[in-house]
């Protein structure tokens, strides 16, 4: 369909006239334009600018969490040495009669007489990730052996509390007083992977 204008009544028409039909011209052309094709791509900017916005914060977070990776290594060694170290402290199930071998045999070292050495039946301690092995003692001996028995007892590679301590009945054999000697001692092993369930 061909546009017919007459270009000379548009020359007649008054100038503001003319601007305003040449305005609204291209105004008709202009406004479907815009509103067809850049405003929908401008709303697809925006969305594409969030999308790029939150990669940025997301390889923001991994570049820091990266950086933090040699630290965390580190710091998980570290936790495993001293874990090996806490393990050995605790010795198995399996070995716990030889520990108290061990403690009786450093008793003895130490010049002390063993009278009575009876170990009670294992409970599990309150935290639950560790069985308590109990042992009356009951010895004699000098005030000086007891106490090179204590500073033996701390060399050991594991865990052996001494509680209640009774010292009593003193009577000198030699150059030395002798004491009725009384304690507990308390040794500890891990609990097993089954037994924590319980």
């Amino acid at each position: 369909m061909a546009l017919n204008v007459d270009t000379a009544r548009l020359q007649k028409l008054p100038k503001a006239a003319r601007i305003a039909l040449e305005v609204a011209a291209v105004l008709v052309v202009l406004v479907p334009f815009i509103f067809l094709s850049i405003l929908p791509k401008h709303k697809q900017i925006g969305a594409l600018k969030q999308q790029i916005s939150a990669q940025e914060k997301d390889i923001a977070k991994k570049q820091s969490m990266a950086a933090q990776l040699d630290e965390l290594k580190a710091k998980n060694a570290e936790l495993k040495a001293k874990l090996r170290e806490l393990e050995e402290q605790l010795p198995e199930e399996k070995e716990i009669s030889s520990l108290l071998r061990q403690v009786s045999d450093l008793g003895l070292e130490s010049g002390l007489q063993i009278l009575q050495w009876r170990p009670a039946q294992r409970r599990k301690h309150a935290s639950g990730v560790v069985y308590e092995i109990p042992v009356k003692v009951s010895m004699k001996g000098s005030y000086h052996k007891l106490g090179t028995f204590f500073a033996r007892l701390t060399r050991l590679n594991r865990i052996v509390n001494i509680s209640n301590i009774q010292l009593g009945s003193p009577r000198l054999a030699g150059k030395e007083a002798e004491l009725s000697i009384g304690f507990s001692a308390v040794t500890f092993t891990a609990v097993s992977e089954g037994g924590l369930a319980k």
